[in-house]
């Protein structure tokens, strides 16, 4: 499972790092990468994961999710 998440807030590598920690700590989730210039995350993980799941964590890190993909 793939999802590319639109994040607003992130202008710094610490934003990105604080989003990748909020993202790798969700269970199943395999990978995150970041794009700080487009403002996007790429979530791998072995099962489907929640969208609600996923914005809550972005949430929590202090980032708001603008939208969430399938890919």
């Amino acid at each position: 499972m793939k999802k590319k998440i639109l994040v607003e807030g992130m202008s710094c590598g610490h934003c990105v790092s604080h989003v990748k920690e909020a993202l790798s700590g969700l269970n199943g989730v395999t990978g995150v990468d970041i794009n700080l210039t487009a403002k996007t995350a790429i979530l791998e993980a072995i099962e489907d994961i929640n969208d609600q799941e996923i914005k809550s964590a972005i949430d929590e890190a202090g980032y708001d999710v603008v939208g969430i993909e399938n890919l």
